[in-house]
């Protein structure tokens, strides 16, 4: 009941933050207020293609470059992880100053090299990606009758064989009148802090605009370039330019120049500053079934809630028995003993590689609390898409921070299972800050080889991989050696019962224990597949994830069903005389790990078909197993945690001579 009414909370709050865009404005997002006549200037992304995941520089085209040269803009830690390279370019627009048939630049005839990498980002299908204002260029196509929204607009298209480049751009921006009294309904900071807008007194000065839609229509158009010879940039051209995106006429030639061109026409529109966003979290192929999810969500919580019913009944029912049986006789009791009662003197045997269990859970702990407060930022709206990179900047801070947390966890339960030895818990704490970052590095490494030798953008640069290894070090170690001190310091959990010094036989079963406890996985997987294909269409398709409410409610359930499936499995091992539940009970939610892998594959053959050349697939399987190494570590702490608050529950019910 308690998660059902939490449940629609959550709906109705994401519902709220959604869809009262006029309400209030995004954290993070400051208006700017422009003049008529200001300068308003266009940056340049990197180059994106659902092709090969790798993206490139803007300026390894043989694209124009800005008078003052190529300035690379303030990018934060998580813009840099992403791949994200924010430049200048020399777009240039006047606020509500309509322009037509400016030229650009130029080119220097294509050597063999930039024709052959033109023909290449062609034939891989790179997108271009612009940003005015903090806002992506948008583009819009017609396909049967349906409006298709794009971010971006292709460097150009393959016909037969040969190749056209987009080389005139009309742009449209969409402004509208600046509001005095919305300022002081801004929260946050972020979006563009560059510059903050004052707030004048009503009717001075001529009314200001603020941008709020950026769209493109990209043209193949054929310049004549010995007619632009000796112009300067920003000139008109020499005759009017017709942009028809039905039609392509620029062919890329090796040894011949390429003429670039913009026009630019600002609309006055009723989209309000808060609402401007609305358009890219409503991109075709990325809208969230409402109704598909919801479905999904209630039929899983009705069955675990099944399921926890069934297993408090069944254990109420035993300890009810067994408290009957202790007040006829001792000796009739004994006689009565079956199930899980007969291993009361092992059930708290320590485990096989007991220090590694500790440090999978404390890094488990770790990333878990990460995931869960990350989520809760981002569902309150603090991390937008209107923040770039603040998300993945959040995920790392919050990943140190909780260092604390998988030291204290890890070293406590290694002093429950050595009985309140604290001997040894730096070493547990030391390997818990290096295990899971350890292996994340020497996945991200391998990769960022790959990246490297394809010179890509999302290659992370050794300045950053320094700066990675001094947080790791510098900080996430410290916290987790804290954490761990914290830990020993803490009292150990005593264990309700003694443990034999013979442990007893486990009688053979029927089916291998570890055929259900990895069959267990499913019903995790089952809360999650549906977000995990919107999540999976955000990472490699390009499209905006923003449902982060929905995602927080799934979490939420995941983590309740994790726990009740491991719960069910260590009572189904304990019932028959199987004592060894401690891996089975991190594994048997843990497994979903290996549900979400299959799908991560089954994803790759079906979704990214056009996924091309081996690079990119190793990219794909390395990301994918990064994330399933992650989750793995979060779900199988859960199932680990429950479990043995179960058993020692369980046991501590029940008073055994």
């Amino acid at each position: 009941m308690r998660f059902s009414h939490q449940f629609a909370i959550w709906v109705l709050f994401s519902l709220l933050l959604l869809q009262s865009g006029d309400g209030f404005y995004l954290p993070g997002s400051y208006p700017h207020k422009y003049q008529v006549g200001d300068q308003l200037s266009v940056k340049v992304n990197s180059l994106t293609s659902i092709d090969t995941e790798m993206p490139f520089s803007y300026y390894s085209l043989p694209f124009c470059k800005p008078l003052e040269g190529v300035k690379d803009s303030a990018e934060n830690l998580g813009e840099l992880l992403m791949g994200d390279r924010i430049e200048n370019s020399p777009y240039r627009f006047k606020m509500y100053t309509n322009e037509t048939d400016i030229f650009l630049c130029r080119t220097d005839p294509l050597s063999a090299n930039n024709f052959k990498i033109l023909k290449k980002r062609i034939e891989e299908m790179y997108q271009v990606n612009l940003i005015l204002d903090n806002l992506p260029t948008i583009r819009y196509t017609k396909k049967d009758g349906y409006l298709l929204r794009w971010t971006g607009y292709p460097v150009g298209i393959k016909v037969q064989d040969l190749y056209y480049v987009f080389n005139h751009l009309k742009f449209k921006v969409l402004v509208h009148k600046y509001e005095e009294t919305n300022v002081a309904r801004v929260m946050g900071t972020g979006d563009a802090v560059e510059m903050i807008p004052t707030i004048e007194k009503t009717g001075s000065g001529t009314p200001g605009y603020m941008v709020v839609g950026f769209e493109v229509t990209p043209c193949s158009y054929q310049h004549d370039p010995e007619a632009v010879k000796k112009a300067k940039m920003y000139q008109k051209y020499p005759s009017p330019i017709n942009c028809d995106p039905s039609t392509v006429a620029m062919t890329v030639k090796e040894g011949q120049p390429i003429v670039f061109t913009y026009e630019v026409v600002f609309e006055e529109s009723d989209i309000k500053w808060p609402s401007r966003w609305d358009a890219y979290l409503k991109m075709e192929g990325s809208k969230v079934h409402w109704f598909s999810i919801l479905n999904s969500l209630m039929v899983i919580t009705f069955l675990a809630g099944i399921v926890l019913v069934i297993l408090l009944r069944t254990v109420r029912r035993d300890l009810t028995r067994y408290e009957e049986l202790d007040k006829e006789a001792q000796a009739q009791m004994n006689e009565e003993l079956s199930g899980w009662k007969l291993v009361v003197g092992d059930v708290f045997r320590a485990p096989s590689n007991p220090a590694l269990l500790c440090i999978m859970v404390g890094d488990g702990v770790q990333i878990l609390g990460m995931a869960v407060v990350t989520i809760l930022f981002a569902a309150l709206g603090f991390m937008s898409p209107a923040s770039r990179g603040t998300l993945i900047t959040g995920m790392l801070f919050f990943y140190m921070v909780l260092g604390i947390a998988a030291g204290y966890v890890a070293v406590r339960l290694w002093r429950t299972i050595g009985c309140g030895d604290y001997t040894g818990w730096v070493s547990v704490s030391w390997r818990v800050s290096c295990f899971f970052p350890g292996i994340a590095f020497l996945i991200l490494t391998t990769l960022n080889f790959l990246l490297w030798g394809s010179h890509s953008t999302g290659a992370i640069p050794i300045s950053l991989f320094v700066i990675l290894i001094l947080l790791w070090f510098c900080i996430s170690v410290p916290l987790t050696l804290v954490g761990g001190y914290l830990g020993a310091k803490a009292p150990h959990i005593e264990y309700p019962v003694r443990t034999n010094q013979i442990p007893r036989e486990i009688p053979s079963q029927k089916y291998p224990s570890w055929l259900l406890v990895l069959g267990a996985g499913t019903l995790p997987f089952g809360t999650l597949f549906i977000e995990l294909f919107f999540i999976m269409s955000s990472i490699w398709m390009g499209r905006v994830y923003y449902v982060f409410g929905f995602l927080f409610i799934v979490l939420i359930l995941l983590v309740v069903v994790c726990a009740e499936v491991s719960l069910v499995l260590t009572y189904m091992h304990l019932c028959v005389e199987d004592w060894k539940w401690w891996w089975k009970s991190f594994f048997a939610s843990g497994s979903v790990a290996i549900y979400i892998f299959l799908y991560s594959i089954n994803y790759l053959i079906f979704d990214l078909k056009s996924l091309s050349g081996p690079v990119s697939a190793t990219l794909y399987l390395g990301y994918s197993l990064f994330m399933v190494l992650a989750i793995m570590l979060a779900t199988g702490t859960v199932g680990f945690l429950s479990s043995f608050w179960f058993v020692h529950y369980l046991f501590s019910s029940v008073k055994l001579d």
